[in-house]
């Protein structure tokens, strides 16, 4: 059974929450992978507080080592495309990170209430068997799980739900 309010009954000083989800945009060099991890952990576990947004300064295309330790652990971001920050020149963001030096240095300014860098590793240059290569990009991808749970604190509560799947040692052949 629903129970319909009649909304002019209610008195005036009723008041409605209205709930403000803040705007997190992140810049690295190619938008290729530590900024594309970025925004995919904070929309898949935050979406409901935060919009996150990656960018490059010179976008390339999405590195697969990183769409495949994201699936592992259930957010898929096989659909992303890379983005250039010209594409988000006249947008106002409550967050703005650079998650690599060379876009920190190379930025233009992005107006934004909160400007926040942290340099991770960059995917593209790790070298090694494909093995070798998806365990440094887990490395990389836990390393901006943890920061963003530092970082957003009490509001990135409900990453403590996000349980990353031990892999086995590789196996020699």
């Amino acid at each position: 059974m629903s129970t319909m309010i009649n909304l002019a009954s209610l008195p005036s000083s009723a008041s409605f929450h209205r709930i403000e989800i803040k705007r997190v945009l992140f810049i690295c060099t190619h938008n290729s992978a530590r900024s594309q991890m970025a925004e995919g952990l904070l929309n898949a576990f935050l979406g409901d507080k935060f919009e996150g947004f990656s960018a490059g300064i010179k976008p390339t295309k999405i590195n697969p080592y990183v769409i495949r330790v994201m699936a592992e652990i259930g957010v898929d971001i096989s659909k992303h495309h890379t983005k250039s920050i010209m594409e988000f020149r006249r947008e106002r963001f409550d967050y703005v990170v650079t998650v690599c030096d060379d876009a920190r240095e190379a930025c233009p300014f992005f107006p934004g209430d909160n400007i926040l860098h942290k340099s991770f590793a960059n995917p593209s240059e790790f070298k090694g068997s494909d093995y070798e290569v998806l365990q440094k990009v887990r490395l990389v991808r836990d390393e901006i799980k943890d920061w963003l749970k530092k970082i957003f604190d009490s509001e990135l509560r409900s990453m403590d739900r996000l349980s990353i799947p031990s892999i086995p040692p590789h196996q020699p052949e």
